[in-house]
């Protein structure tokens, strides 16, 4: 996967952003344009910052009024990063991301002080298999957990699976498929336990099947360890991205004997609710 050369146009000045009770301001380290409507970037990490694989936070910039103009976003760098890092799509008339893209290293960035989220592993039963399923930019908080070293210390394998439209959606491919090798914490263990499973549905790819017909034929278990196919028993999930995938894997899976989870109460798929309207 090669980075899409994306002419991006520098945004106006803005007046330098001030620190509130709920906000830091932090800086942009680094921008990767990944095409014409994705992009992931860095910014530093506060000290005091702390949080768990798989949570989100509020981001943001100065709005047209001069307020702090947020959004959710998953923190797709795992809790052990010294930076923090983000992914995202690019809406051209976007209240926050028709500027958001604009960014630049150097730049400042609002960020809560206040990270949560279900889609982390105290959210879930212990069992044998992780299976994070993503469409999009939902991948965003399964690069974090796919990351942490706990994970794999909980589960004996740990399965990213990624739907997209094109082939240059597919953010991260490479770090993905070589399995993480050149994590330096996470890549002697997922060298085995981890797999990555991408699939693009509108453009020619070696998989072109949405996730459900991947679940559906058997294919999605292909190379993992197990049954190929779920068990409530032993069985992990999380989801993240289009609301019609939660809604149709969330009714698939409390049909067939998986309790969703929750922080106060742990069970065998979660979803992050905060995005789902």
């Amino acid at each position: 996967m090669h980075l899409n050369d994306v002419s991006i146009k520098r945004a106006d000045e803005e007046a330098v952003l001030e620190p509130t009770g709920a906000l830091s301001v932090e800086t942009v380290l680094s921008v990767r344009h990944w095409n014409e409507h994705l992009f992931s970037f860095r910014i530093t990490r506060p000290a005091s910052f702390r949080f768990r694989s798989g949570e989100f936070v509020m981001i943001g910039l100065k709005g047209d009024n001069g307020k702090p103009l947020l959004r959710a976003y998953s923190v797709a760098s795992p809790a052990w990063d010294e930076e923090l890092e983000f992914l995202s799509i690019k809406v051209q008339d976007g209240p926050l991301t028709s500027k958001l893209q604009l960014i630049q290293p150097g730049d400042q960035i609002y960020l809560g002080r206040k990270p949560t989220g279900t889609l982390v592993t105290d959210a879930l039963l212990p069992g044998k298999r992780l299976f994070m399923l993503s469409t999009g930019t939902g991948l965003a908080p399964f690069l974090s957990l796919a990351r942490d070293p706990d994970v794999y210390e909980f589960y004996e394998q740990v399965v990213v699976v990624h739907s997209v439209r094109r082939v240059s959606d597919l953010a991260f491919h490479d770090e993905l498929e070589s399995k993480l090798a050149d994590d330096p914490l996470v890549a002697e263990q997922a060298a085995t336990q981890f797999h990555y499973v991408p699939t693009v549905t509108r453009e020619p790819f070696r998989t072109n099947r949405r996730i459900d017909k991947l679940i559906g034929d058997g294919s999605l278990f292909e190379g993992i360890p197990g049954p190929a196919k779920f068990d409530p028993e032993t069985d992990r999930i999380m989801m993240c991205g289009s609301m019609d995938m939660i809604k149709q894997f969330g009714a698939l899976f409390e049909g067939s004997g998986f309790p969703e989870g929750s922080n106060a109460a742990p069970g065998a798929f979660v979803i992050e609710r905060a995005f789902v309207g």
